[in-house]
């Protein structure tokens, strides 16, 4: 029986352990730390944290620590001030600080050594250098968006609070509120650019590389015609569609207590949020792992159940519920549409809590109706769901050794099988050889 090749293991994704190795050598790790220090220096200064005076104020030097205080999440925490500046260090603040500066410095490396290598091989990897150059810099321009949310221990009108706001369908009072969510939320996003940026590398590892003769290696990427943009397009959607949804599970947390919220409104959490959320998130990330799961397991009894689930989910967030579950909290697009048209609650209608505007009709097109009809479709057709998404995926291709021979028996030569063609079905033992050339002893 043929052995392939074991593939990236989930827990290697989740700890972004392709990222992590390139910075081994010691002058990657050392930009890394620099790009994490000046985008740390400028989160502070964004979001209130440092303070630089110029010409010097008259200040004497001191520094304390605060113990207490309100809110309770900045506390304990540190106060620095010179003449030349001031340096509040406040307890959660600083760590998401920390943790998206580590990131950001991370995501900018790596896209440094992609770029570098990528561009010794444009002959034979234009495409892949483009792709990865793009998704090297994905970290750092969501980092951008949401600069200063991590660290804003005041009311910093940023742009990204707004934006979080608008994507979580909460309003900017209930944030400057709870500031934590700011961070969680630039975190969330964050960690999934990373994460689409490894599983970049685990397709394109050989390339990223510096070794010799790894520009190489025969990757099943597919053509750029309009269907690779159309699932390209689709893949984009449903990942920021997935993770604003999926965060905005937390901002609902902020006004419905979760220790006292009922059981209709948990379980209208868990299967929209949730379900349908991590649903497009995983399919959008890795479309072709995704894809072979749903081959192995969409006829067993698990399998139909969460595709039941998908079912029910897609349909409340793109139909909606009836009066008795809508008023309680779990409801969806109709209902939110016949709020906004001055609908009776005894009808179903429910506020949407925006105005008609840009905002609603996004949150409305894509964490409704997309995501609505994405969990439907799933759950009906997975394979239908998915083939869009592979129009615009590639995989590292996978060489199967040949079957044991007798000792007078001459191989054949092994190619290396299509990457999507082989996602039609489970291979079977032994699938993908190729018949002996010709001449060859049978």
């Amino acid at each position: 029986m043929p052995e392939r090749r074991a593939g990236p293991g989930i827990w290697s994704l989740l700890t972004l352990a392709h990222s992590r190795s390139l910075l081994q050598r010691r002058r990657i790790l050392l930009l890394a730390v620099v790009i994490a220090a000046v985008y740390a220096t400028i989160a502070m200064l964004v979001g209130g944290m440092l303070s630089i005076f110029w010409p010097p104020a008259h200040l004497s030097s001191f520094w304390a620590i605060l113990l207490t205080g309100t809110p309770s999440w900045d506390y304990p925490g540190l106060l620095t001030a010179t003449p030349y500046f001031a340096l509040e260090l406040p307890f959660l603040p600083t760590i998401f600080m920390v943790l998206t500066s580590a990131g950001v410095g991370l995501g900018m490396s790596v896209a440094v050594v992609l770029t570098a290598n990528f561009l010794r091989r444009r002959s034979s990897a234009g495409r892949p250098a483009a792709v990865g150059t793009a998704a090297g810099l994905t970290p750092a321009m969501i980092a951008l968006v949401t600069l200063g949310a991590c660290c804003s221990t005041t009311a910093a009108a940023t742009a990204g609070i707004g934006l979080t706001a608008q994507a979580t369908g909460t309003n900017l009072a209930t944030l400057l509120t709870d500031n934590w969510y700011l961070g969680v939320f630039q975190l969330g996003i964050l960690y999934v650019a990373l994460l689409a940026q490894e599983q970049l590398l685990t397709v394109y590892g050989a390339l990223a590389s510096a070794e010799p003769g790894a520009d190489r290696l025969e990757l099943g990427t597919p053509p750029l015609d309009r269907r690779f943009a159309a699932g390209a397009a689709l893949r984009v959607f449903l990942l920021a569609a997935g993770v604003t949804w999926a965060l905005a599970l937390v901002a609902a947390w902020l006004t419905v207590n979760p220790g006292t919220a009922s059981l209709v409104v948990w379980t209208g959490w868990l299967l929209q949020h949730v379900l349908v959320g991590l649903a497009a998130v995983v399919a959008a990330l890795v479309p072709v792992s995704a894809y072979r799961f749903l081959v192995r397991w969409m006829s067993t009894v698990p399998g139909l159940v969460l595709r039941a689930l998908l079912v029910i989910a897609g349909v409340s967030l793109l139909v909606g519920l009836p009066p008795p579950v809508a008023a309680a909290g779990w409801h969806g697009l109709g209902n939110e549409i016949a709020g906004l048209a001055g609908g009776s609650a005894a009808w179903g209608a429910v506020s949407p809590g925006l105005s008609i505007g840009p905002a609603l009709l996004l949150r409305w097109a894509f964490q409704y109706a997309l995501l609505g009809s994405f969990g439907i479709i799933l759950g009906l057709r997975p394979r239908a769901a998915m083939r869009p998404l592979l129009w615009a995926a590639a995989t590292a291709p996978e060489r199967t050794p040949p079957p044991a021979q007798p000792e007078n028996h001459t191989p054949g030569r092994l190619p290396v099988p299509s990457s999507l063609a082989a996602l039609k079905s489970v291979d079977p033992p032994g699938a993908g050889l190729t018949p002996p050339a010709t001449g060859q002893a049978p």
